[in-house]
């Protein structure tokens, strides 16, 4: 027999039992009847930034934050009268205190013991911070943020220098890396010049050339063409390692290619003093700023050589170079924090939703972005439905109250029971914007803003003019009218308000194509827009939009609350993005659907044969090499002539094309979107 098996048995159990408790990976605290903390292991210490012995004597109040405290200590005086075991995960997510004061997100399960009469209870604390899903989440939200961030300097921008400083710099504090630098392809073709960056090395400083010979590192990308990933530069083989990169720490790298037209000018390029520090997350966070990047570069390039009507149209195949790949990493950050969102203990914990609400809305203000592109390039796809002008039209001064010259009133004036406008919501926001930002620029010593929305009982006969399709007769519309007191147009001007790339104002302010975009806006929304302005006299621009028919029909009322997805919905879902069929697949079971699933065209008519009743084709539309969403759902309509088809992209020029090509009852889906409108958008392909 062994020495240990030798020893007194309640000795062994003893030493065993302190050892466990030592050694658990969890955050171990036995407390007595007072709260007073008896006896901590070492992971509790480390949680909450302690040492062992200052947190034996320490009551347990003093873990509690003070927001809380009150609440907490009746809730233990309340377990005290009735101890009972609490498992973790069952409504006990708090925060921690820790002794430096910082706050740590935590579940806690309660154990009560009995020790030799004592009544003692053991709290098992765990770091909800550390969990990977949490972290995931946190870090694509963080991501979220700073795309959001690059992308409205983006838009605001003239200058491209200064987006070529930023890029870098929002890099860096993203990724949380040592160093990020941009560098430019010479006209050359021989050698890359530094543009920007931060924690640069020597010989490597803004100005510096970097050979585009093959054995270096951006040499290396331009052969590929594709990002290049060094988990560990001292076993590098592909090119050649500068000295000062091992000399600085730096250890390991990614990089990615900025492109115009296809062609491949430059870098962005991050390094850690971590080895193997960047993962498919970092590349999707990398690729999407520096296309936001290459497109700024491309429309300031294009602003400068290419002619009015040229510029257009190429702006459009920039932003629409980036839709899909931005539109699917937006589809997976606000799926992925819905349904974090959406969990009990983030719902419970105060720090926690508004950590996610604030990725929530970073991932919301990137989604506008992307529409934002797409409109300014005139190729949105639109989605009109019933809108409220009296909501639209508070929230959105609400918004340019805060925004706008303080010098600048605005008032808003909205008739009473105003019908709705059949539109698309963000288009018409957009719209309204746009004309605001021309307001606001007229009237550069201050002055009035005022919106008004109401029915309109007759139409001009210069209005019905614009309204020259079919049917037109018979609709009624709501005039939206958006009034300045600023210093108004000559004629000269009023006449060629709506031409694209006309503008007035001085270079580098102005694209001219504001209420170029309103008006082919308003034209495609069946409607009309006219401008009524004079110097010194301000300006009144009027858009006339339609009523829904059954609001022209049957006046003002409350709109029918939505059917809900039949439960038990059969669904085939097809996406070629495993991350974006996990939300889309967690978004239909949460919608009490049956899913089956499949990541091409191919799969998916395999499934198709195989015998299982199905009520909806939920597709993609680009599904990588081979057949096409839209193939797809011809040929599963010809097989089941009663299936229901929702497509889905985040192309709009794929979105336009279904839109001409795809039967009636077929719908649309945008990506990125929420569970409400798939749920919405399921509903309208079943009726």
């Amino acid at each position: 027999m062994s020495p240990a098996h030798s020893l007194p048995r309640g000795v062994k159990e003893h030493s065993v039992f302190r050892s466990i408790f030592a050694a658990y990976p969890d955050s171990l605290l036995i407390a007595d009847q007072a709260g007073t903390i008896v006896l901590a292991n070492p992971s509790a210490a480390a949680l909450l930034g302690y040492t062992m012995e200052d947190l034996v004597g320490l009551n347990i109040d003093a873990l509690v934050p003070d927001s809380i405290r009150p609440c907490h200590a009746s809730y233990r005086a309340a377990y005290a009268q009735a101890p009972h075991p609490r498992p973790m995960g069952t409504e006990m997510d708090l925060v921690a205190r820790r002794k430096d004061g910082s706050e740590v997100m935590v579940e806690i399960a309660l154990s009560p013991l009995q020790d030799q009469g004592l009544p003692l209870v053991v709290a098992a604390i765990r770091g909800v911070e550390a969990y990977p899903r949490v972290q995931q989440a946190l870090q694509r939200a963080r991501y979220s943020e700073h795309l959001a961030q690059f992308g409205r300097l983006a838009v605001d921008a003239r200058d491209p220098q200064a987006l070529l400083d930023d890029a870098p710099l929002i890099a860096a504090e993203a990724l949380r890396v040592q160093t990020a630098m941009v560098v430019l392809l010479e006209s050359d073709q021989q050698a890359f010049r530094v543009v920007s960056g931060v924690g640069l090395v020597p010989g490597e400083e803004v100005g510096a050339r970097i050979s585009a010979a093959p054995d270096t590192s951006p040499g290396f990308l331009l052969t590929q063409e594709r990002p290049v990933v060094v988990p560990d530069y001292r076993t590098e083989q592909r090119f050649s390692v500068p000295p000062s990169y091992l000399v600085a720490g730096l250890v390991s790298s990614l990089s990615v290619p900025l492109f115009d037209r296809g062609r491949v000018i430059g870098t962005l390029a991050v390094r850690s003093r971590e080895p193997k520090r960047f993962g498919d997350e970092e590349l999707r966070f990398l690729g999407s700023l520096s296309s936001l990047l290459s497109t700024s570069l491309q429309r300031a390039q294009t602003e400068e050589t290419l002619q009015h009507a040229q510029r257009l149209e190429t702006v459009g195949q920039l932003t629409g170079g980036i839709a899909h790949d931005f539109n699917n990493l937006l589809t997976i950050i606000q799926g992925n924090l819905q349904v974090l969102e959406e969990l009990p203990g983030i719902r419970r914990n105060g720090h926690a939703g508004q950590l996610v609400s604030a990725a929530m809305r970073a991932g919301h203000r990137a989604a506008e972005l992307t529409g934002k592109l797409l409109a300014f390039s005139r190729r949105q796809v639109l989605q009109p439905s019933a809108v409220d002008m009296g909501a639209m039209l508070l929230s959105l001064v609400d918004m340019l109250r805060r925004t706008l010259d303080q010098h600048i009133r605005i008032e808003v004036e909205v008739a009473p029971g105003c019908p709705p406008v059949l539109a698309d919501p963000g288009q018409l926001e957009s719209a309204l914007l746009n004309i605001a930002v021309n307001a606001r620029d007229a009237m550069p010593e201050g002055g009035t803003l005022r919106f008004s929305a109401q029915p309109c009982n007759g139409l001009a006969p210069r209005v019905r003019r614009e309204l020259d399709y079919p049917g037109s007769a018979n609709e009624r519309f709501v005039e939206i009218r958006i009034a300045d007191t600023g210093i108004g147009m000559p004629d000269a001007v009023k006449e060629r308000a709506v031409e694209p790339f006309f503008t007035t104002k001085e270079a580098g302010r102005g694209t001219g194509l504001g209420l170029s975009t309103v008006y082919g806006f308003a034209r495609q929304s069946r409607g009309a827009l006219t401008i009524d302005s004079a110097p010194g006299a301000g300006t009144t621009v009027a858009l006339y939009i339609p009523q829904p028919l059954a609001a022209a029909e049957a006046g003002p009322q409350d709109a029918p609350a939505s059917d809900a997805v039949p439960p038990g919905l059969q669904v085939l879902l097809v996406e070629d993005d495993a991350e974006v069929r996990k939300v889309v697949q967690a978004f239909l079971a949460a919608l009490g659907c049956r899913i089956a699933t499949a990541a091409n065209a191919e799969q998916a008519l395999a499934a198709l044969g195989g015998g299982q009743p199905f009520d909806l084709l939920l597709t993609d539309i680009a599904l990588g090499p081979g057949m096409r969403g839209t193939a797809l759902a011809a040929e599963a309509r010809a097989r089941l002539p009663r299936l229901s088809v929702l497509l889905m992209s985040g192309f709009s020029s794929e979105l336009l094309d279904a839109d001409r090509d795809a039967p009636a009852d077929w719908d649309l889906l945008r990506k990125p979107f929420t569970r409400q409108e798939l749920a919405q958008a399921i509903v309208r392909v079943l009726k």
